[in-house]
């Protein structure tokens, strides 16, 4: 008599080992840096996705610290693209960081974080698109990446992850990402949502997405950048208004046989190209390449071109900025000490790199609105946080596409507070079973956790909790 393969060992095991292909996995108890056993709990290994799973995503799983069996799992999607989850976890969310304050370029100190989103959530970092952090591909047709195709190997790699975590299947699950990874978010829940409907296994409880300071649509986000910057005092009321009516509002990539916009527009320029776009009350560094009209970067914040010249100029011949607590990271990530407790496959990259600019993608400058758009017919439940610091992609962007999805204004404008004190401002919109709200993390640039740590803890905690802050 035949056996029924799929009797025998169930569905979820047969799944397990059709898709476990190029998979691995490792409890990581010690690291390099921190002195005794961790005290939280640390996964990272591989999966693979694409054809004949080429790609082989590498990941960081940090179990929450509360209670892991009800808490929430947040899928993270860095931003770039190119930039590694491990940036993300140590400089924004995740349990530890580095000890820049005493850093002398040998291997950095490790320290508890206690602002960390782990107090209240467990969170996958993935280093994705491939070519990321320590993703690599088995060919070299396999690095070639896209909006699209990223989504769909997050997607694959979540499906996998989920049959390795049986017990993390039922939690309830957000999407979550910055900057670029906020074209990505909307995208891979859609991938998520999809899936569901059409019965894959593992049917993830997605509950809704988590975007911060993310790109949405370009021809709104850039060209919020020129009223934004007149609001936070940038630019004088006479420049402003002449390129209000000389541009028409368009002032991103703007006609160039509009001569009037264009002069209009060069005295803004001189205003603003001295100013960190992440954050505009830091310094801003040297030796910036310019990338678009206006000396802004597209997809990377201007502190990622110049991590390495940073490194090549002593502390004393310089003036600090941002990039310089990026140096501990790329001592520690590139120690064959802290890769080896890691468990990173040996030869699969180079020197690995906070945020790779070589990576094979295709950025895509197209609008993500339009999933905003479905998923406001569905009964989700969504975050927009921005620092209202950031001039890269400025808090008047969402503000603007926010109102295109024509919701209720359920909580209207008002101040949220941590210890007492205005931590920003935040309003709720509402459409049927669908809640947005969106939060403005005061004084916080481009990535808010990294800036302002105790009130974005706060805000995670409570929306996760409530929905109101």
């Amino acid at each position: 008599m035949g056996v029924n393969i799929m009797n025998w060992i169930g569905l979820p095991a047969l799944l397990l080992l059709l898709f476990n292909t190029g998979t691995s996995q490792s409890i990581i108890k010690t690291l390099p840096g921190y002195s005794g056993t961790l005290p939280f709990k640390l996964e990272t290994g591989y999966i693979g996705v694409g054809e004949n799973d080429e790609v082989q995503l590498f990941y960081y799983f940090v179990e929450s610290e509360n209670n892991p069996k009800t808490d929430p799992l947040l899928f993270w999607i860095s931003g770039g693209p190119g930039c590694s989850g491990l940036s993300t976890l140590v400089y924004e969310t995740g349990p530890f960081y580095y000890d820049v304050a005493d850093f002398d370029g040998s291997l950095p100190s490790i320290l508890p974080n206690p602002y960390s989103w782990t107090k209240v959530a467990s969170i996958i970092f993935v280093d994705s698109p491939v070519g990321t952090g320590f993703s690599y591909a088995n060919t070299s047709k396999g690095y070639s990446s896209s909006d699209k195709k990223s989504a769909k190997d997050n997607y694959t790699f979540l499906r996998k992850w989920l049959l390795n975590h049986p017990m993390l299947s039922k939690n309830r699950l957000y999407v979550a990402g910055e900057s670029y990874g906020g074209k990505l978010v909307p995208m891979v829940a859609m991938e998520i949502l999809l899936g569901n409907e059409a019965g894959l296994q593992p049917r993830m409880y997605l509950q809704g997405y988590i975007i911060g300071n993310g790109l949405t649509d370009p021809n709104i986000d850039y060209n919020e950048r020129i009223p934004t910057a007149h609001r936070l005092a940038l630019i004088s009321d006479e420049y402003f208004e002449l390129a209000k009516v000389s541009c028409g509002g368009k002032y991103d990539n703007p006609d160039p046989n509009n001569v009037q916009c264009l002069l209009a527009l060069q005295p803004i320029k001189e205003c603003v190209n001295q100013i960190n776009e992440g954050h505009i009350l830091e310094p801003k560094c040297k030796h910036i390449p310019k990338t678009d009209n206006f000396g802004w970067d597209l997809t990377f914040s201007e502190d990622d071109s110049v991590d390495h010249l940073v490194l090549q100029v002593s502390k004393q011949d310089r003036q600090w900025c941002r990039s310089q607590n990026y140096e501990s990271c790329y001592v520690w990530a590139n120690d064959l000490t802290v890769q080896e407790a890691l468990r990173i496959r040996k030869g699969t990259i180079g020197e690995w790199t906070r945020c790779n600019r070589s990576i094979s993608y295709e950025v895509n400058q197209k609008s993500v609105l339009h999933f905003h758009e479905i998923f406001s017919n569905k009964g989700y439940n969504v975050l927009i946080y921005n620092g209202d610091h950031d001039l890269m992609i400025p808090y008047m962007g969402p503000l603007k596409w926010i109102r295109n999805l024509n919701m209720t204004i359920d909580d209207d404008w008002r101040p949220w507070h941590v210890n007492g004190q205005v931590a920003g401002y935040t309003m709720k919109h509402k459409k049927n079973e669908f809640n947005l709200t969106f939060v403005t993390v005061k004084g916080a640039g481009h990535t808010p956790p990294e800036y302002k740590p105790k009130e974005c803890l706060a805000m995670i905690h409570r929306w996760l909790s409530t929905r109101l802050l």
